[in-house]
């Protein structure tokens, strides 16, 4: 069988290459695809208790069997619906997110805007670029909205994050949540963004003057 396999970020920029196609004879999991590659590639070994594995585009245990036609993405750690793009190269509308949450019983509308700041771990920056593993990327945006309903009823979200090349002042994400209540329009909007930030497969690489990198933490 053929597998197909995608690098994203830091890891595609060390190994090279952003995907290959592995020929794979007999039954083999998640697992022991990681072991075959990591015995490929050394540099891997770098990312080897921080990776989280997608299987067509989901979370999937190493232990699941692979088939014919899958498709793998390796992701080392994040820097963290409608018709419209939830991952963008675009610039973003706050208006079009404030359209999707107001309705008439909504009291409270709590809007949080990230934007491209001029410095960072003690350094100037000139620009950011954002890389994302934009199906897996938009599903589970998708399920951060539908758990804050869930948490929180009567609340609506709206939430969009661009990608590409971005200046100093940018906005790069963008979250809107609405509610009956002011308190429940604070806390799910909270919640939005911390999730997002913390389990979406979005990477930033900030290009400075003392260098340039890809930010990186613990999943």
């Amino acid at each position: 069988m053929r597998i197909r396999v995608l690098y994203f970020a830091g890891l595609r920029e060390a190994l090279g290459v952003k995907d290959q196609l592995v020929e794979v004879e007999g039954a083999l999991s998640l697992g022991e695809l990681w072991t075959r590659l990591r015995r490929e590639h050394a540099v891997l070994d770098h990312y080897a208790s921080r990776l989280i594995v997608s299987l067509n585009a989901e979370r999937r245990p190493l232990d699941t069997p692979l088939h014919d036609g899958d498709e793998i993405a390796f992701l080392p750690p994040m820097s963290g619906g409608s018709e419209r793009p939830w991952v963008q190269s675009a610039p973003l509308s706050v208006d079009a997110l404030l359209a999707e949450v107001n309705r008439p019983d909504i009291g409270g509308v709590v809007t949080f805007v990230g934007t491209v700041r001029d410095h960072s771990r003690g350094q100037s920056i000139d620009h950011l670029e954002y890389e994302a593993y934009v199906p897996m990327a938009e599903k589970q945006m998708r399920q951060i909205v539908a758990d804050a309903h869930a948490r929180w009823p009567g609340t609506r979200v709206a939430m969009a994050h661009r990608i590409g090349s971005l200046e100093i002042g940018a906005a790069a994400v963008i979250v809107v949540a609405g509610a009956p209540h002011r308190a429940q329009a604070f806390e799910a909007c909270r919640y939005a963004i911390d999730t997002l930030k913390q389990t979406v497969p979005i990477w930033k690489k900030e290009f400075g003057t003392e260098g340039t990198y890809w930010v990186e933490e613990n999943p």
